[in-house]
């Protein structure tokens, strides 16, 4: 299909209802619908090609691969919280985290050993925050920003062993080659880190908001909204879950049910990223992390992790029954994100059955003028990444269109590339689609739409800020 506005239609579908009902599944499942019924103007056709695109996403080996890592963690952290694992650790953690900068300073000290995709680390780390912040009345908005930030906001900034690494290396091989450019793309790569300008401006505002110190308004501010959402929570569900939780409340606390899974799950991790890139060629670990399967190989470790830890708990005398169920019972409370991501893959096929690429390709792009190209490249990127949510599908989209501008403007090439990424970091960030915002949203029991609110407002101030930079520095290298 040519490429046309109607591409936008879904994800304006999607966006205002989100707004209006602070729900997002309704505003999805309208959106594909529309989107499906613009692909085939026919409304049984349309209900038809909504199912198609659903089984499209679902038979993709990488979704899959998502899919089924978010829902066989979830059935770890059910497995972990019965045995008394996640009791005791938080017991444990908790008797040495005294205020929210402690906590906040928790999940900073955590990077070092959960940085190579961003969902595996909030998976890790979130189920542990959350269950501190049961015990005493902190922001969670506050504190899964920090977690947000934390992850989205570095992990695109490490040049080796993350999950992003290989696929943004190939984005820049590909605009190299068809450019005929005489560059080294990992050495492209490696000069525009400094320029993802968004990321690390969202990075000093995340460790601002984590050390200096909240003014008393502000802390009354976020005790009145730990308060509020605390009723809220009790207002809205005043049973769902309740035997759960009065079962959990009695169970002995094992911090060692907790820890011995979390070294398994992280240990076999890097040793199978390992062992995946250097079967594929890899002669270092740096380039055996960038080469590996990532998403497979996360699956596949907790896979492992789960038969070991089931093996480990029986070993401890865990009741089978409860095991088999609290593992159920976990992997089900993932199937909200779960839905969403569906949904969500399934509305991007359909936007791109209706032109969305080559639509924002060949409008917007021919609107750049050359002085300001690595500016409204990230501006134009943001604003479609937000839409999308999806920082891969963002610079899969923008660095084609953003090399070929750099090549026939003379515009610096690194600089441009780090733009790219920069506006795939915001749209990852802030978007209510972004498979971050609704896993850590899900974990932390948040409504979506309000925490992705809170997030723009603050990365609104990180936008600025980038481009900015990107308009000053442009004049030193145009």
């Amino acid at each position: 299909m040519e490429q046309t506005w109607f591409s936008l239609l879904p994800f304006l579908i999607v966006i205002a209802m989100s707004i209006w009902l602070k729900k997002i599944l309704p505003g999805l499942v309208l959106g594909l619908i529309l989107g499906s019924l613009l692909v085939t103007f026919d409304l049984l056709h349309g209900l038809q090609q909504t199912i198609k695109y659903i089984v499209k996403t679902l038979s993709d080996p990488t979704n899959i691969n998502i899919i089924g890592f978010l829902y066989l963690f979830g059935g770890l952290v059910g497995m972990m919280k019965i045995s008394g694992g996640m009791k005791g650790f938080s017991e444990w953690v908790g008797a040495k985290i005294k205020s929210q900068r402690g906590l906040l300073s928790l999940i900073w000290l955590t990077l070092p050993f959960t940085f190579m995709m961003p969902m595996f680390r909030i998976m890790m780390i979130g189920p542990i925050v959350q269950s501190i912040m049961e015990k005493r009345r902190l922001s969670k908005k506050k504190v899964g920003f920090v977690m947000d930030v934390s992850t989205a906001s570095v992990i695109v900034l490490l040049p080796v062993a993350t999950a992003f690494v290989g696929f943004m290396v190939s984005l820049v091989e590909a605009g190299v080659q068809e450019h005929q450019l005489d560059m080294s793309p990992y050495h492209v790569f490696l000069l525009s880190i400094p320029f993802n300008y968004f990321a690390i401006s969202m990075l000093v505002i995340g460790l601002l908001k984590t050390f200096l110190p909240s003014s008393k308004k502000k802390k009354k501010q976020n005790n009145h909204q730990a308060q509020k959402n605390l009723d809220h929570e009790h207002e809205a569900h005043p049973y769902h879950g309740m035997g759960i939780k009065e079962e959990l409340s009695m169970v002995k606390a094992q911090p060692w049910n907790l820890i011995i899974p979390l070294i398994l799950l992280l240990g076999l991790s890097l040793f199978l990223l390992w062992q995946d890139g250097t079967a594929k060629g890899a002669k270092t670990i740096f380039e055996a992390f960038s080469k590996a399967d990532s998403t497979f190989i996360m699956l596949l470790a907790i896979f492992i992790t789960l038969v070991l830890t089931f093996v480990f708990y029986i070993f401890r005398k865990q009741p089978l029954d409860e095991i088999l169920y609290h593992f159920f019972d976990g992997g089900n409370q993932m199937m909200q994100a779960i839905i969403l991501l569906v949904l969500v893959w399934s509305l991007t096929l359909a936007a791109e059955d209706l032109g969305f690429t080559t639509f924002i390709s060949a409008t917007l792009g021919t609107f750049l003028p050359d002085y300001v190209i690595p500016a409204i490249i990230f501006l134009i990127g943001s604003a479609v990444g937000y839409f999308i949510g999806s920082s891969w599908g963002t610079w899969g989209l923008f660095m084609p269109l953003g090399m070929t501008l750099a090549t026939a403007t003379g515009a610096s090439i690194p600089l441009t590339v780090g733009a790219v990424f920069a506006s795939g970091s915001f749209g990852a960030l802030t978007s209510p689609l972004g498979d971050t915002t609704i896993t850590t949203a899900s974990i932390l029991e948040m409504p979506l739409v309000d925490y992705a609110r809170y997030k723009l407002k603050i990365a609104s101030i990180g936008c600025a800020i980038a481009t900015v930079l990107y308009l000053v520095t442009a004049f030193f290298f145009i």
